[in-house]
């Protein structure tokens, strides 16, 4: 299991740094191409909303990981030790049913809820319809090469949304796991602001 872990966690950090670069290198060679000589890609700005995209929902799952979802336990913290681990499950099983829902909500029918779709549902549809994006094409060397229509399927930018949600349950159930197990006490970074505070207390004495 443990190697499956550290497995998910190297995909994670290399396509979230990968996502990062490429960010960057199409912003900066769309600004000299602008400013430097008056050209410039059109499909650079849905380009880089798309990896913006990517780049959160891939960052939500690894914030879990890593514990840097902020969050608030004033109130939680104020009962017993039992009482507040309980509470710490309740929140890491919320997020599970949270990310399960947007994958697929049909399974909810059998509590009786009126509900169907989901990330999975819309991604499928995409699939079928095969309609492009806006602005971003294939070069054309592309397009002879393997026939493919001019524009960029949408399935393709969508694909992040099912792929990103359960990559979520799967971390929040991890750290749910870690919670009972003893590993860590929270989901969330919630006294991260109290860390700070007494990590530097003195720096203001120097």
């Amino acid at each position: 299991m443990q190697r499956v872990d550290d497995w998910v966690t190297r995909v994670e950090e290399g396509i979230l740094a990968f996502l990062l670069a490429a960010m960057t290198l199409v912003s900066f060679t769309q600004v000299v191409a602008r400013y430097g000589f008056n050209t410039g890609w059109t499909g650079a700005l849905e380009f880089t909303r798309i990896l913006f995209a990517w780049l959160i929902l891939f960052g939500m799952s690894y914030g879990i990981k890593i514990g840097t979802h902020l969050g608030v336990d004033a109130v939680i913290r104020l009962f017993p030790r039992p009482v507040f681990r309980f509470f710490a499950i309740f929140g890491g099983l919320c997020g599970v049913a949270y990310a399960v829902i947007l994958l697929s909500s049909d399974w909810l029918q059998i509590f009786g809820a009126n509900s169907r779709g989901g990330a999975i549902d819309y991604w499928m549809k995409m699939y079928k319809i095969g309609i492009g994006l806006d602005d971003l094409r294939y070069p054309e060397l592309i397009q002879e090469l393997f026939g493919t229509q001019e524009r960029v399927q949408r399935w393709i930018a969508y694909l992040i949304l099912p792929f990103g949600l359960a990559l979520l349950a799967y971390r929040c159930a991890q750290a749910t796991w870690q919670i009972i197990t003893g590993q860590r006490e929270l989901m969330i970074a919630a006294h991260e602001a109290e860390d700070l505070v007494a990590e530097n207390k003195d720096v203001l004495k120097d």
